[in-house]
């Protein structure tokens, strides 16, 4: 697939042309189509590992979802992974993780396994084990390496390790931890696969150990156009840089919105421009908010996952678009408090003033949405900072 970052260039080139010709809708017509592709790129992560390694519930928490919750992919101590199964990501369907049955429990050697699970749809692979990794995980990897995909080694259940040497030999989980990095990474050398990249994890408490270090791994070595599709899924309470690197990938994104903003307004079509700008609006915002997991139910799985209840959580969220379903009246109610919907309603006015009219409209309109969305993701963003404040701090002192 082509990078649509990487095509932007080319897509601004064509919108100049377009306005050579004067043709405003065509140009703006050009920056939405970008847009949308761009909102839309494909993320596919196949998490795989034999029975007994916590492959399910991994998928299950880096989607943000207990094991329990509907939808959730069936964990257990017998195999429950028998077939590739998708699981979606709840709020952004464009990211997909799949559940694949351990290659120890199929018919198929590595080369066929890879085959028969249909590789070439996955963009990394997730190689998860709970204690020692197996011939059978060491030899898939290396078919993975054959066929030029990234591939990355997960030790789970790490806290049961942890809390089983401080109990047995009154061991440090500093020392724990050493001890089974060097075992994992001692026991792959043996097998052929020379500096393993293997992180060290508890579904249970992604905010502790190595995850937050796996997802800046991936985000490293993804390809550019699809850094942002994963770390808009990754639950914000996994590490507390993650909402800050949401806050900045919006951010980015708000100029060319303006843009888009801009560009209709220069469109002689009543009420054109205010239409496109609250539509557009809408869906940013409610980007934002399922970004931030500032959504009812993203709020209720952080609530089931840490222990912490759902009115405290709810209890310490200021902005007036979260917990809500985006709609126009919503938006309007939320513009109605700033100064920018006169900003509105000069740019309506403006579009119908002889020879300047337009470009006074659309100088408008790009202040306008450029100020509200940075606006919007400032206190979106402020809550969720409070929120994850108050789970950490709440589930860490149970």
């Amino acid at each position: 697939m082509d990078d649509p970052s990487d095509a932007f260039p080319e897509v601004m080139k064509e919108c100049k042309e377009a306005l050579m010709k004067n043709d405003t809708a065509a140009a703006a017509a050009k920056i939405k189509e970008h847009l949308e592709k761009h909102d839309n790129i494909p993320l596919n992560i196949a998490v795989t590992g034999e029975s007994g390694s916590g492959k399910s519930t991994f998928v299950n928490a880096i989607r943000g979802i207990k094991n329990s919750d509907v939808g959730a992919a069936p964990t257990g101590c017998k195999e429950t992974t028998m077939e590739v199964t998708a699981y979606p990501h709840p709020n952004f369907p464009n990211v997909t993780f799949w559940d694949l049955p351990g290659i120890g429990t199929t018919r198929f050697p590595a080369d066929k396994y890879l085959k028969h699970v249909k590789f070439e749809r996955f963009d990394f692979f997730i190689i998860i084990s709970a204690k020692r990794f197996t011939a059978y995980d060491v030899k898939l990897a290396q078919e993975i390496q054959k066929m030029k995909k990234k591939f990355y080694f997960v030790r789970s259940k790490i806290d049961e390790d942890i809390l089983s040497e401080e109990r047995s030999k009154n061991i440090s989980a500093e020392t724990t931890v050493t001890c089974v990095r060097n075992d994992c990474i001692q026991g792959l050398n043996k097998e052929g696969i020379e500096a393993p990249q293997v992180f060290l994890v508890s579904s249970f408490d992604l905010h502790l150990y190595e995850f937050s270090l796996l997802h800046e791994t991936l985000e490293r070595e993804l390809p550019a156009h699809k850094r942002n599709v994963l770390l808009l899924t990754m639950p914000n309470n996994t590490c507390e840089i993650i909402i800050n690197k949401k806050k900045e990938a919006f951010q980015a994104k708000i100029k060319y919105k303006a843009l888009l903003s801009a560009l209709v307004a220069g469109v002689p079509v009543p009420g054109l421009s205010t239409t496109v700008d609250l539509g557009m609006m809408v869906s940013v915002v409610q980007e934002y908010v399922l970004g931030f997991g500032l959504d009812q139910p993203s709020l209720q799985r952080l609530a089931n996952s840490t222990g912490v209840p759902y009115e405290t959580l709810h209890a310490v969220i200021k902005s007036p678009l979260a917990l809500e379903k985006i709609n126009v009246d919503v938006l309007l109610k939320a513009i109605s408090q700033m100064t920018t919907e006169g900003a509105l309603m000069a740019e309506e006015v403006s579009r119908f003033i002889p020879l300047l009219g337009i470009p006074i409209a659309m100088g408008l309109s790009f202040t306008a949405t450029y100020k509200t969305l940075s606006f919007f993701l400032n206190t979106l963003a402020e809550d969720a900072q409070r929120v994850f404040e108050k789970a950490l701090s709440l589930e860490t002192a149970v």
